[in-house]
């Protein structure tokens, strides 16, 4: 049936999001999601939504929250942009902002989304190798470009770009939009969102999904000057006028203003990361350095994806890759509660000293 698809649909890979498996009992260590529950003014204020207010469509502008991540950033509505996850608010950026007559400009290792963005809206990309650490090199984009891309932390290396870094790319590029994803971006670097008001070419994504534990909620945001943002609003009123819907709405504001149960979930994922890094380097690993609620190791002797393998039978799910050919010794390992952390160290510790 495939002779009905239109010409585009033929040549796209699509994205292959991280296992979400059916099976009970497991310690699920391989999508980056938060171990702990959003706050319970995330769980009341969704309650008060579906006592009163379902039978009304949600606000198209979102405007409650876009006030509170405005707020909550020192800027003002106009300057941001919400979407049904970072994901809608990224392809509203790729298809707004991203495909111009220069190729745009994104690592060889990172969220392997962009490139399917890319195919689906027809944009010209160049991949920018990291370096033999592991690392984005500000001086290999110094070069002509319809746009710059990637995220901070990166994924799945978990490396960060200082925020200096950041800024002298942004001082050596003004003519084309420049885009900080940072999902990742509350769990160790600082964020590019303090530079907006000084360079219009930046836009900064984020999401709720990981340090706000609002994965199951779908919102995620952008924050820039007024004119990208109206841009990425041109193109979602041309879409879907109604992306969040009134749980979403509500349930993002009140994240957005339990500042206290941010901080201590937060931190908590911060110090069982530097504990498992600890564990694992005791057992040999190598991790690269991370700024994310994920670290990314590899045993100089012991494959990635058997090591991946023999976790997944002791009922312990983690993140292999094998392409590129680069990281295939790496797991991308989330941060779990220490539990379940404590679990994966002791299989490993069976595994790599047996």
């Amino acid at each position: 049936m495939s002779r009905y698809w239109s010409d585009v649909v033929h040549s796209l890979t699509p994205y292959v999001p991280g296992e979400q498996p059916k099976l009970s009992k497991l310690i699920k260590l391989n999508t980056n999601e938060n171990p702990y529950p959003p706050s319970d003014a995330v769980l009341e204020a969704m309650r008060a939504q579906a006592a009163y207010s379902l039978r009304l469509y949600p606000d198209p502008n979102s405007d409650a929250l876009k006030t509170a991540i405005a707020d909550y950033h020192g800027l003002i509505t106009a300057q941001v942009f919400v979407g049904n996850g970072s994901d809608e608010v990224l392809a509203h950026v790729f298809h707004a902002l991203l495909k111009h007559d220069e190729p745009l400009l994104f690592p060889d290792i990172t969220y392997s989304f962009y490139p399917v963005y890319c195919g689906l809206y027809g944009i010209e990309y160049q991949t920018i190798a990291l370096t033999e650490d592991f690392q984005i090199s500000v001086d290999d984009y110094l070069r002509p470009n319809g746009g710059i891309i990637f995220p901070n932390p990166n994924a799945p290396t978990s490396c960060a770009l200082p925020l200096t870094e950041i800024e002298r790319l942004l001082q050596a590029n003004p003519d084309s939009v420049v885009v900080i994803d940072e999902a990742y971006v509350d769990f160790g670097c600082e964020s590019a969102v303090q530079l907006v008001n000084r360079y219009p070419q930046l836009l900064v994504t984020h999401t709720l999904s990981k340090s706000r534990s609002l994965a199951g909620l779908r919102v995620g945001y952008a924050v820039g000057h007024a004119d990208l943002i109206e841009a990425l609003v041109r193109v979602k009123d041309s879409f879907n006028s109604y992306p969040l819907d009134r749980f979403a709405q509500a349930g993002a504001i009140a994240a957005m203003q339990d500042e206290a149960w941010f901080q201590q979930t937060r931190q908590r994922v911060i110090t069982t990361r530097e504990q498992l890094v600890s564990d694992l380097q005791a057992l040999g690993f190598e991790a690269l350095p991370s700024a994310a609620n994920f670290i990314f190791v590899r045993h100089p002797s012991h494959d990635g994806a058997a090591l991946a393998q023999q976790l997944r039978e002791r009922s312990i799910i983690v993140r292999h890759f094998k392409n590129p050919a680069r990281i295939s010794a790496f797991l991308r390992i989330t941060i779990g509660t220490d539990a379940e952390c404590n679990a994966l160290v002791h299989a490993l510790r069976e595994l790599v000293t047996s």
